[in-house]
């Protein structure tokens, strides 16, 4: 029987789901995943291809904002179907063309293990190239939330900004964010469970749409 948390050689992996573990050559030496994320939020994405135009566009800005993802305790990690020599070469590139150097490591998965391991691999798309996968993970390695995106639709880094502090604040504070939640937004405080809880509700000062969904500042 599967065990909570756990996944299956053929399931992929799902929010709420450990992430699973691996030790892989990157762009940074040889990383086992799991010491790589200790106590740090991860963001382990997946791009088609090096010295591809989408791609470049959307590793560029990952390396532009390395130092303020830091900042909010968050690590980066790239991933592609490409040989370590690749990855190399494009990061020498894309340096010498556009001025960006990008610190955080990229995996070289020529054999595929990674990409298969996270579902980063869809057949229906390519059988060659990984989809445009984002898996954001927690400083106790669970998977918090994931995002898919087709080769030819390059991703929201606002909307990465934007899940990457919503987590945490969620987190941090007790919380659930309403639609299209920014910081400096009100939070949505969870539901009384009780009719004690209820009625303390409605003395407080929080903003009342109705007794189920109320607001606050954070």
């Amino acid at each position: 029987m599967e065990q909570q948390g756990q996944i299956n050689a053929t399931q992929m992996p799902r929010i709420g789901d450990q992430a699973p573990d691996f030790k892989a050559m990157t762009t940074r030496g040889m990383i086992e995943f799991s010491e790589y994320n200790k106590g740090s939020w991860v963001i382990l994405f997946s791009h088609p291809a090096d010295f591809t135009p989408v791609c470049t566009t959307e590793m560029s800005a990952f390396a532009k904002l390395e130092d303020e993802f830091a900042k909010w305790n968050t690590k980066l990690m790239g991933l592609s179907i490409d040989s370590i020599h690749s990855h190399i070469a494009w990061v020498h590139n894309v340096k010498k063309n556009l001025g960006i150097t990008m610190r955080f490591p990229i995996i070289a998965d020529i054999d595929m293990k990674v990409a298969k391991l996270y579902g980063m691999l869809q057949p229906g798309e390519s059988e060659t190239a990984a989809v445009r996968a984002v898996y954001f993970i927690d400083p106790l390695g669970k998977i918090r939330l994931i995002m898919y995106y087709p080769l030819n639709i390059g991703r929201s880094m606002d909307e990465i900004w934007r899940v990457t502090k919503a987590l945490q604040a969620s987190d941090e504070n007790g919380v659930a964010m309403p639609l299209n939640w920014k910081p400096g937004d009100k939070v949505i405080v969870p539901p009384p469970k009780t009719v004690e809880e209820m009625e303390e509700r409605e003395k407080s000062d929080y903003e009342m749409v109705d007794f189920y969904l109320a607001k606050k500042d954070i």
